[in-house]
C-alpha cells in the first residue's frame, strides 16, 4: 500500500499544473499581504468624500432657502457642508473628527434651522454658535478629557434622576422600564469612567472602537435580558454574539491589546480559511477530480491494474493520496503566508493571543495563534474531506476530469447560499443537507449551531453518512469497470 501511495504522490508532483497552481496561490498570498499592508483602512471614518461634498454644494446652489419647498433640504445640505468644512480642519485620524461628527452635527443643524427655517430666531442662532465655538476651542486645545468629564457628569446626572424617579414610582411596568434605563445609564457612566481611567481618546483607533462596541453590546444584552418574552433562536444567537463582543472589547480596554487587528500576519492567519479557503479547495478538487479519470483517459489504468494489487487497494491508495494532499495544501499555504507575511509585517504580532468566549464556562479563553489555527483546520476538515470525496467519486464514476472538478466547486460555492436560505426560511428538513453540517466551527466553545436542534454529534453522523454514500458506489463501480476498450 505504501508503495502505491508513494507512486501516486510521485505522479502528482511530476505534473507542471501543481506547480503552476502553487505559484498562482503564492502570487495571491503576496497580493493579499500587500493590500493589508498598504491599502487597508479602518472601517471607521468621519466626514464625507470630496466628490460627495462637491455634489452637495452644486445641489445647494440650486435651492432657495426662502422657498418653503426648498427650506428643509437646504438646511440639511447646508449643515452637511458646514460640518464637512469643520472636519477638514483636522487630520484624518484626529480624535476631533469624532466629536464633530457625534456632537457638533446636531448643533449645526439646529443653528441652520433657526437661521433659515420658518421660526427664525437670531438669539437662538447666536446662542448655538457660542456653544459650537466653545466646543471648537476645546478641540483646538486638544482637550479631549474635557468631553470625557462632561460625558461622565451627564451620565451621573442622568443616573441620579432615574433613581429618584424609581423611588417615587409605584407602577410595575414603569418600574421595569426605569430599571432598564438605570442599567443603561450605569453602562454610560462606566464607559465614561473607562475613557478617563484608561486614557482613551475619542477617534477611530482600536481602543475607542472597543469602548464603543462595549457600550453598544452591553446595552443590547441588558435589553434582551429584560424582555418578558422568551428569545427566539435568532435572538439567542444575537445575544451570544453580543456577550462575546462585550467581553472581548472589555479585554481590549483593560489590557490595551488590539485583539481584533486584521492587517498583520496574525490577523491573516486568524482568518486563514476566509482568505485562502477557496485556493485550498481548488487544489484538492483538481487532484481528487483527476487522479482516477486521467488514468482512464490516458489508458494508463491498464498498466496499473496488471500490478499484483487488488482494485480496492489501488483505489484506496489513490483516495489516501488525496487525503494526504489536503494536509499538504493547507501546510503549503500556511508556510507561504508565514514567509510572505513575515517579510511584509514581521513576526511580532504572532505573540498576541487569540480570544474566544467560552459559553460553557462563561469566560474568555486565550490561546496562541497556531493553536487557534490548528483548531480551525480541524473544524474545516470535514468540509474539505467531503468535497475531495465528491470530486474523487465523480472522477471514478464518470471518468470525466472537467465534470469531476466542476461539480464539487459548484457544490462549495452554492453551499453558503443554501445555508443562508435554509436558516432564513427555517426549512427544518434541510438540516440533514451536508453543507449545513460540514463546518464544525459553530460548535466550538459552546456556541449555538446554525439551526435549533442541531448538535455536533448530529453533524458528525450526517457527514459520515454522506462520506459512506459517496465512497461505496465509487469502489463498487471501480471494481466492475470494464477496461478492455480503453
Amino acid at each position: 500500500m505504501s508503495r502505491l501511495i508513494k507512486n501516486e504522490l510521485t505522479k502528482i508532483f511530476k505534473k507542471k499544473s501543481i506547480y503552476i497552481t502553487l505559484l498562482v496561490i503564492l502570487a495571491f498570498v503576496i497580493l493579499t499581504n500587500c493590500i493589508y499592508k498598504f491599502f487597508y483602512q479602518s472601517t471607521n471614518s468621519y466626514g464625507y468624500s470630496d466628490n460627495y461634498i462637491q455634489y452637495v454644494k452644486e445641489e445647494l446652489a440650486k435651492l432657495d432657502p426662502n422657498k418653503s419647498s426648498d427650506t428643509k433640504l437646504y438646511i440639511d445640505l447646508k449643515s452637511e457642508v458646514e460640518l464637512y468644512e469643520m472636519i477638514q480642519r483636522y487630520e484624518e485620524d484626529a480624535w476631533q473628527r469624532d466629536i464633530l461628527s457625534t456632537r457638533v452635527s446636531t448643533y449645526v443643524n439646529e443653528k441652520n434651522t433657526y437661521l433659515y427655517g420658518e421660526n427664525k430666531d437670531q438669539e437662538k442662532v447666536i446662542e448655538i454658535e457660542d456653544k459650537i465655538n466653545q466646543i471648537v476651542e476645546k478641540l483646538d486645545q486638544d482637550d479631549w478629557k474635557y468631553f470625557a468629564q462632561e460625558e461622565l457628569k451627564q451620565a451621573e446626572v442622568s443616573l441620579n434622576n432615574l433613581e429618584e424617579q424609581k423611588a417615587n414610582t409605584q407602577d410595575k411596568q414603569e418600574l421595569q422600564s426605569l430599571e432598564i434605563a438605570i442599567e443603561n445609564a450605569k453602562i454610560d457612566k462606566q464607559v465614561a469612567q473607562y475613557r478617563i481611567d484608561k486614557n482613551i481618546k475619542y477617534g477611530n483607533d482600536y481602543r475607542n472602537t472597543a469602548l464603543n462596541t462595549y457600550q453598544n453590546e452591553a446595552k443590547n444584552i441588558i435589553n434582551m435580558e429584560n424582555t418578558e418574552q422568551e428569545l427566539e433562536y435568532v435572538k439567542k444567537q444575537e445575544y451570544n454574539s453580543s456577550l462575546e463582543n462585550r467581553e472581548i472589547s472589555k479585554y481590549i480596554i483593560e489590557n490595551n491589546v488590539d485583539i481584533n487587528k486584521a492587517n498583520d500576519i496574525r490577523g491573516i492567519l486568524q482568518n486563514f480559511f476566509s482568505e485562502y479557503g477557496l485556493f485550498i479547495i481548488v487544489v484538492i478538487v483538481m487532484i481528487a477530480g483527476t487522479i482516477v479519470s486521467e488514468e482512464f483517459n490516458k489508458g494508463t489504468i491498464k498498466l496499473l491494474l496488471v500490478k499484483p494489487y487488488s482494485r480496492n487497494k489501488i483505489l484506496l491508495s489513490k483516495f489516501i493520496t488525496v487525503l494526504i494532499m489536503i494536509v499538504f495544501s493547507i501546510l503549503a499555504i500556511v508556510i507561504m503566508e508565514l514567509l510572505v507575511g513575515g517579510i511584509i509585517f514581521g513576526y511580532d504580532s504572532l505573540s498576541v493571543p487569540v480570544l474566544e468566549y467560552n459559553f460553557n464556562t462563561q469566560s474568555l479563553e486565550s490561546m496562541g495563534i497556531f493553536t487557534y489555527l490548528g483548531i480551525q483546520i480541524i473544524t474545516q476538515l470535514p468540509k474539505l474531506i467531503l468535497l475531495a470525496t465528491l470530486a474523487f467519486a465523480c472522477s471514478t464514476l464518470f471518468t470525466n476530469s472537467a465534470l469531476a472538478i466542476a461539480i464539487p466547486l459548484l457544490g462549495y460555492m452554492s453551499g453558503d447560499v443554501i445555508n443562508l436560505l435554509v436558516i432564513q426560511y427555517k426549512v427544518e428538513f434541510m438540516k440533514f443537507f451536508v453543507s449545513m453540517n460540514w463546518d464544525f466551527e459553530g460548535y466550538l466553545f459552546g456556541n449555538l449551531p446554525k439551526m435549533e436542534g442541531m448538535t455536533a454529534g448530529f453533524s458528525v453522523i450526517i457527514c459520515i453518512i454522506y462520506f459512506i454514500a459517496l465512497l461505496i458506489p465509487t469502489f463498487i463501480v471501480f471494481r466492475k469497470k470494464n477496461i478492455k476498450n480503453i
